[in-house]
């Protein structure tokens, strides 16, 4: 029985193999091999630019915290919360009967003094009083106008008003509260201008300078570029992070960005002229990159020295000419000197491209 297994299988390998093997040997049997398709783009010059990224937040172009000067009792309330205000405008009345009172005294003793220090002063010119009585009369007069600006300083401190045109924040008092000195009533931004702070590694410095532009962009708003330009420069280094920080200054008409808020940065350098190839071009080996060219219908492998990186492009600063083809895909497919057809691929667009050092 063992006897006639084994035949079986040594018939059915037998079998197998008349009707595997010619086929195989047919596949294999392919000739000469014609030109690999490849896929390519031509290197051309163009304008890029040199940036700085970093993450910056915003602040208020001015900002304060509404609160009383005095201790008193809040009588009315002349805003809502987020209301855009002009300078001067009130915005919270405290009680102030008692005060109103004390300015009307102090203006009726200021006008009695007037009087008298007339009626003085033509007595002393007709020699009736002595010079010592008007000088007296004169000291309470001004007495008399200390007493009222006192009074009406005091009347005025209960009238709370917009030091600046801005926008309010949320109200944190009601009518018939009692307030105190440091009680929030609300804040007042102006965001008709934001300040942006962002840090940039010490390196950068010699090139920071007032009037450098900048673009800004928020996860609120992920398809709108915010344009400013840089006001000032810190005059220290952060001994901890070897950063120095940069503000810029960003119009913000519509009110869109608010203190507080998270932007990405980029802080334009330079722009500048530059040699571009997409990423999926270069061939690393070692501590060394390498490029695929087509030269008269074969491959050519050549070594390049790449700058900076940008989305998916490298520059290359040595070992490449503008208007080179260079494979971008079916590299895998060719050695140097394969015979290759070529397929013309997509070219760098520079309008929106930038070349990127990271702060």
């Amino acid at each position: 029985m063992k006897k006639i297994i084994i035949g079986v299988l040594v018939l059915g390998i037998g079998a197998a193999g008349y009707f595997y093997w010619p086929k195989q040997e047919s596949n294999g049997r392919s000739g000469p091999r014609g030109p690999v398709k490849v896929v390519v783009t031509e290197a051309a010059m163009a304008q890029v630019r040199d940036e700085v990224e970093a993450l910056g937040t915003l602040k208020a172009n001015e900002a304060v915290s509404i609160t009383p000067k005095v201790t008193d009792v809040v009588t009315e309330i002349h805003f809502d919360d987020g209301n855009l205000v002009e300078q001067g405008s009130l915005l919270v009345q405290l009680q102030d009967v008692e005060q109103q009172a004390r300015v009307k005294a102090a203006k009726v003793k200021l006008e009695e003094q007037m009087r008298e220090l007339a009626r003085i002063r033509s007595l002393v010119s007709n020699k009736t009083v002595a010079e010592l009585e008007r000088d007296r009369l004169q000291s309470q007069l001004d007495t008399a106008r200390a007493e009222l600006e006192a009074a009406q300083s005091s009347l005025t401190d209960r009238r709370i008003a917009a030091p600046f045109a801005g926008r309010l924040g949320l109200r944190q008092v009601s009518i018939g509260g009692l307030v105190t000195p440091g009680t929030l009533i609300t804040t007042l931004d102006d965001i008709s201008v934001v300040k942006l702070d962002f840090t940039v590694p010490e390196r950068f410095i010699a090139q920071m300078k007032p009037g450098k532009s900048v673009e800004a962009l928020s996860t609120a708003y992920p398809d709108e570029v915010f344009v400013g330009t840089v006001s000032s420069i810190d005059s220290r280094v952060d001994p901890a992070t070897r950063a120095v920080t940069v503000r810029a200054q960003i119009a913000n008409p519509e009110l869109k960005l608010l203190p507080g808020m998270l932007m990405q940065v980029k802080l334009i350098r330079d722009t500048r002229e530059a040699l571009m190839v997409p990423e999926s071009a270069i061939i690393p080996i070692s501590d060394r990159h390498y490029l695929y060219l087509v030269v008269e219908g074969k491959i050519e492998r050549r070594q390049v020295t790449i700058g900076s990186r940008e989305r998916g492009w490298v520059e290359i600063t040595e070992g490449l000419t503008p208007g080179e083809s260079v494979v971008i895909r079916g590299i895998m497919k060719v050695r140097p000197g394969s015979e290759v057809t070529t397929e013309q691929g997509e070219r760098f667009t520079f309008k929106d491209k930038t070349d990127t050092e990271r702060g």
